[in-house]
């Protein structure tokens, strides 16, 4: 489902960075390092370009695509015995139910006050694609993070060799426009590539248990609840690593790194592992 967008200052300063990184990347790095037109600067030149290409697009595929709206029909149905997992408010043991939007909230759904509404699955509200990442955008979202810190070590990788070629006759013949390029081009890509390698690293670490950026702070809270108890706290999501793998990212493996959702099902209703092992349904 699309969104309506409107203008962002952040998506703004995102698609100019990546428009500066590839240019610089293709006439400035490879060419300086290869030489555009010889048969390895033809070969970076084209896999950077695929790179990019499905950088970009999964980036406008995050931003257009709706995180996942709660129907306005959903009533949670407290006496299905094959979904024994009913989320409940922190207080009062009451049923999810959201003040705001006047209406019940299915498992692992949560208001956005910045979208002002309830989004499926809530991971977080990102200002650097002007939408929530949710259950229906969240591998798009992880799928551009990939695709992204690909981009940017690879074109660190190009700047840097394109450096080591001769330096002289390279400062002699580019000049001063040149240097104040590789100087821009290295202030972007050396923390983009820390920052995007980090959140890459946090979501591996999220799909791995199944956990959503809320969910793992509100389980930090559960945890040490647990524990006071004398209990030992489990995620209720957390079915196995390649359970949960596939859950989030899709049942094939071919298809991981593609910014494809069709498997992902409604939102309602995700399998736990409180479920009986042969249930194949991960979700209604």
């Amino acid at each position: 489902m699309k969104r309506r967008v409107s203008f962002s200052l952040p998506v703004t300063v995102v698609v100019l960075a990546i428009i500066y990184i590839y240019f610089s990347t293709i006439f400035v790095f490879i060419d300086g390092w290869f030489g555009l037109m010889s048969s390895p600067g033809i070969l970076n030149a084209v896999v950077f370009t695929a790179v990019a290409f499905m950088s970009v697009f999964s980036y406008a595929v995050a931003i257009l695509m709706d995180a996942g709206r709660v129907p306005f029909t959903f009533m949670p149905d407290i006496e299905d015995s094959s979904n024994p997992v009913h989320e409940i408010k922190r207080k009062g043991g009451d049923l999810r139910y959201c003040q705001k939007c006047s209406h019940f909230k299915p498992p692992r759904a949560h208001h956005c006050r910045v979208c002002k509404r309830c989004v499926l699955r809530m991971d977080h509200h990102c200002i650097w694609i002007s939408n929530c990442v949710g259950h229906a955008n969240y591998k798009v979202f992880f799928v551009f993070v990939v695709y992204a810190v690909i981009a940017c070590i690879y074109s660190l990788v190009l700047l840097v060799g394109s450096l080591t070629v001769d330096p002289q006759k390279h400062e002699l013949n580019n000049g001063d426009s040149f240097r104040t390029i590789y100087v821009i081009s290295g202030l972007l890509l050396v923390p983009l590539s820390v920052a995007l390698g980090v959140l890459l690293g946090w979501h591996v670490y999220l799909i791995l248990q199944n956990k959503t950026t809320i969910e793992f702070h509100e389980g930090v809270r559960a945890m040490w609840l647990a524990e006071k108890e004398g209990h030992v706290y489990k995620h209720p999501y957390d079915v196995g690593t390649y359970e949960n793998l596939t859950m989030v990212l899709g049942p094939s493996i071919s298809c991981w790194v593609c910014p494809t959702s069709g498997h992902i099902g409604s939102g309602l209703r995700f399998r736990t592992a409180y479920d009986a092992p042969f249930i194949c349904a991960a979700k209604l």
